[in-house]
């Protein structure tokens, strides 16, 4: 038996994790993946790493704004500069690639990956029992769900109405995502002149959707990598191909052809990666989701309020916040990641 147990390993998992151990719970984090992250993704690969999932940060409120500003304090993130916009608002990338943010993040936590969650349901002992794919099993006195909304649905349908509470399911089935296909493709170092933006964005185009400049983030890159993702309608045509290479082969085809880079079809080496739940498209519109059971049981997640990283982080603290109420109500941070990592 545990205190708390959250499912997801991203952002909004993480944070509250850290919160609710600082308060002086016992939680456990299970992740089905074997790192860290979520959308912070980074692939290693050939040498080097990409990030394909959330590519950089552009922090908006204070709060994020402040995690933004510790993590480049610890050196972990640092400006990518735009030479096209010196003047434009700062995006924020990690040099050792995205999912070193959920590394800090995880720090001093009980994490344990290769989990996957397939069965949930209630005990006589008025508590929650999880049931992994391994057939092991955690008890908690309240469940997190800090993953997609989909995902929530899948494990918690089962359990009804009855348990959860009709509006509950019904909001929780509300919430739709867009899909994504990343494509990372790896060059000679001895490529055509390489472009002067770092990336581009593409509105409206029917396969493409953004291209960086993955390698201008890295410290003495080796070759050029560029990291591609397509448009929502090009991902959703294609969700279940099951070989996605000639998908990606055709990503970089248009890219090469929009951007009159010819050279861009013909990678030494490329790799794909396709995220169903990309970015939610029918997001939730407070920063949690809360069952009306008599267990605690809280979803939060980027598609709670938004879709960003800052969102998560916002959805996180307030699932944190909402636990803590629904338990022994012990102090915690107040809301403020850096009391958090202030040691």
């Amino acid at each position: 038996m545990t205190d708390i147990v959250i499912v997801g390993a991203g952002m909004a998992g993480l944070i509250c994790a850290q919160q609710l151990t600082q308060a002086g719970y016992s939680v456990l984090v299970v992740e089905k993946s074997r790192g860290l992250g979520g959308r912070l993704a980074t692939r290693r690969l050939y040498g080097t790493w990409a990030d394909h999932g959330a590519c950089y940060l552009k922090p908006q409120g204070e709060l994020f704004g402040n995690l933004v500003q510790l993590l480049c304090d610890r050196q972990i993130l640092e400006v990518w500069k735009n030479p096209h916009q010196p003047d434009s608002a700062p995006r924020y990338i990690a040099p050792q690639g995205m999912n070193a943010i959920a590394k800090f993040l995880s720090a001093g936590l009980q994490i344990q990956l290769n989990q996957r969650v397939t069965a949930i349901h209630p005990t006589p002992e008025n508590s929650w029992c999880l049931t992994l794919e391994s057939n092991a099993q955690f008890t908690a006195k309240a469940l997190i769900l800090a993953i997609p909304a989909p995902q929530a649905l899948t494990l918690l349908a089962p359990l009804g109405e009855a348990i959860l509470g009709r509006e509950f399911i019904d909001n929780l089935s509300s919430v739709e995502f867009h899909p994504s296909i990343s494509a990372i493709a790896g060059y000679p170092a001895t490529s055509q002149p390489l472009p002067d933006w770092t990336d581009r964005k593409f509105t409206d185009h029917p396969v493409l959707g953004w291209i960086g400049l993955d390698s201008s983030k890295r410290p003495h890159p080796q070759q050029p990598v560029f990291v591609l993702q397509s448009s929502a309608k090009f991902a959703q045509q294609h969700l279940e191909t099951p070989d996605l290479e000639p998908v990606a082969k055709d990503i970089l085809q248009q890219a090469a052809r929009s951007l009159a880079l010819p050279w861009l079809e013909t990678p030494d080496w490329m790799q794909v990666h396709r995220w169903r739940y990309a970015f939610p498209s029918s997001p939730w519109t407070n920063p949690v989701l809360s069952a009306s059971s008599t267990i605690p049981l809280v979803c939060c997640g980027d598609w709670c309020g938004g879709y960003l990283a800052e969102d998560a982080m916002i959805s996180g603290l307030a699932a944190s916040e909402e636990i803590n109420h629904s338990l022994r109500q012990l102090p915690v941070p107040n809301m403020n990641v850096l009391k958090l990592f202030s040691e």
